[in-house]
């Protein structure tokens, strides 16, 4: 006999006072799911992860879970009052005898139970809730952003336990790593629906981009299917109008269906504003050396920070990376050594505890009172790279509405104060980009696409991450900081890091590679040969035509549409029939054009790419 389903949703809605969240929405958890939880900052992760575990009340429909059966959440913002400590909160559900499960978790995580809630970091409550979670060891376990303000090593005792426990769990993460390797089914929430799909993380792009395919194929199949019968209507309807107004009242219920289609979101338009070309020596290092609070931060430290090197700096929370940037950049002054900055330097800091946002101020002030940002004798202009921006267009770009303009920062989520803070940084000019902990609690598209703009970016790139996935796509060189002052240079991303640490029997000079260069395995230190450049595929021609295309391809596509636009006018076949015949050649002309020109340049492309 099948097992009752551990939670199960039925038909559950929920608004908040406009557009409802979900919708008529259903899904189970069996005894043994993994499952990543996954989709847009804002698409209600969070919240659904809250209804399942009871937190928020659905406005309609059914949460059931077996009786006796334990489903635990990790808490967002817990209430320690009352609580000496965070580990007399933690372990207050735990049986008589079982404090021990707490010890052992603690460690794991880094946790001190000790610790005072009144002096803890925002980053040290998270942890006694996952740590709380983690040693009552529901039968199933909702965990929302386990991983952040975990380090790696954390992170990975964290992963070797989620993969050999017998509980259920659910999991929303930005850390691409950790949920390609617990995750064996997906819940994608998108526009209010939840689909499911019985694989783990690493299959979910791939299905979401076939997903968003065939929906972009069946609504240009719908809109074709309009147009044609708009065009029946135009030409044939007043001869046949009684006969014919079931098909009138179809073209009506397919415009209804169009109209009714949820667009999808678009990607936040992050650009990064280049500043003048810095020196090609960026930062050099002679020396350093460094004590905080008894512990020390590095010794006899040197480093020479080429122009456009993308290094990353590694190691346990609390080993004193952010210290060790603060000391490059000359915000921190080192007890011994020194430090020589290039020319031209143009500085722009992400910062982990998002200090640079006030919780008080609105999302509009934020903007409009950064003196990098304002524009004098303007309330509501802000200066992006040179070019004022009206405040509110200037927060849709990065995915605001206008009704979020005037709320203040506290109300936001973790991904939209990261989606604010990079809305500043992105407005200035710079030459010398340093991004702590920028991952933590954007989405997986956003994390994309500052990959994808940190490639192209033609400055310095100094960052701290604790995601595995990000540092492989990113860095050039890591900086690994272990402890004890001990700080080593490593070719590559954390991979290579990983695999040059095993095999390599002594650290590489305190030299970052070159951009985009690949590490020896064996023998970090010693010079690869440059390889051969590819040889060009296209021809001279081939190549100005491929350049000219998408402005072709643009040009083509604006002419269809007003042509679309005159053709919709239902009266125009009958007030003048040569323009419309004119207008529906020109119409089939353009659009014979196009399909050639995409073509042209799919053909072009591929050459090119082979």
């Amino acid at each position: 006999m099948a097992r009752a389903p551990l939670l199960q949703l039925t038909d559950i809605s929920l608004t908040f006072g406009g557009d409802p969240v979900f919708d008529d929405l259903s899904l189970a958890v069996q005894t043994g799911d993994r499952v990543a939880l996954v989709g847009r900052n804002g698409s209600g992760k969070s919240t659904l992860m809250k209804v399942m575990a009871g937190l928020v009340e659905a406005d309609r429909g059914i949460r059931a879970v077996p009786p006796a059966t334990s489903v635990g959440y990790m808490e967002q913002d817990p209430d320690f009052s009352g609580f000496a400590s965070l580990g007399d909160w933690a372990a207050q559900n735990l049986e008589l005898g079982e404090e021990y499960k707490l010890s052992v978790v603690a460690e794991g995580l880094k946790f001190d139970p000790d610790r005072d809630p009144a002096t803890a970091s925002g980053g040290e409550r998270r942890r006694a809730a996952l740590a709380k979670l983690m040693a009552e060891a529901p039968e199933l376990m909702l965990l929302d952003e386990p991983t952040n303000h975990l380090d790696i090593e954390a992170i990975a005792w964290l992963e070797a336990e989620l993969k050999q426990t017998r509980a259920a769990f659910v999991l929303i993460s930005h850390d691409r790593a950790f949920l390609k390797a617990l995750t064996r089914a997906t819940l994608w929430i998108d526009r209010g629906a939840v689909r499911r799909q019985e694989t783990g993380f690493e299959g979910f792009e791939a299905w979401r981009d076939k997903t968003w395919e065939d929906e972009d194929m069946a609504r240009h199949k719908l809109d074709r299917k309009i147009k044609s019968e708009a065009r029946w209507a135009v030409e044939g309807i007043s001869a046949r109008r009684k006969r014919n107004q079931g098909r009138v009242r179809a073209l009506q219920e397919l415009r209804a269906e169009r109209a009714g289609q949820i667009r999808r979101q678009g990607t936040a338009a992050m650009a990064l504003g280049e500043g003048p070309t810095s020196g090609k020596k960026v930062v050099e290092a002679f020396g350093l050396r460094k004590e905080y609070a008894g512990k020390r931060i590095v010794d006899n430290f040197d480093l020479t920070v080429m122009r456009g090197d993308r290094i990353a700096f590694v190691g346990p929370n609390g080993v004193g990376k952010t210290t060790l940037i603060k000391m490059l950049l000359g915000e921190v002054e080192p007890d011994e050594g020194r430090i020589k900055h290039g020319t031209n330097l143009e500085i722009a800091v992400f910062d982990q505890a998002r200090a640079r946002l006030d919780p008080e101020a609105t999302l509009w002030d934020s903007l409009t009172n950064d003196p990098l940002m304002a524009v004098s004798g303007s309330s509501d202009q802000v200066m992006v790279r040179g070019t004022p921006k009206h405040v509110v267009g200037y927060l849709k770009e990065f995915l605001f509405d206008e009704g979020q303009a005037r709320a203040p920062v506290k109300s936001l989520s973790g991904g939209e104060k990261a989606r604010l803070l990079l809305a500043r940084i992105m407005a200035q000019t710079s030459n010398v980009l340093v991004l702590d902990e920028p991952t933590n609690d954007l989405d997986i598209e956003t994390l994309d696409l500052l990959q994808d703009l940190l490639g192209e970016y033609d400055g310095t790139v100094l960052l701290v991450s604790h995601d595995r996935d990000f540092l492989d796509r990113v860095a050039s060189t890591t900086i690994a900081m272990e402890g004890d002052g001990r700080a080593t240079l490593y070719a590559g991303g954390w991979s290579d890091y990983r695999s040059q640490r095993k095999n390599a029997a002594a650290p590489v000079n305190h030299a970052p590679a070159p951009r985009g260069s690949a590490p020896a395995p064996s023998a970090p230190s010693a010079p690869k040969p440059k390889a051969e450049a590819p040889k060009p595929s296209l021809s001279f021609t081939e190549k100005h035509r491929l350049e000219e295309l998408p402005g072709v391809i643009e040009r083509l596509t604006r002419e269809i549409a007003k042509l679309e636009e005159l053709l919709a006018d239902p009266e125009l076949f009958t007030r003048e029939p040569v323009k419309f015949r004119k207008a529906t050649e020109a119409m089939a002309e353009r659009q014979s054009a196009l399909d050639a020109a995409e073509t042209e340049w799919l053909e072009l492309e591929e050459k090119a790419g082979a």
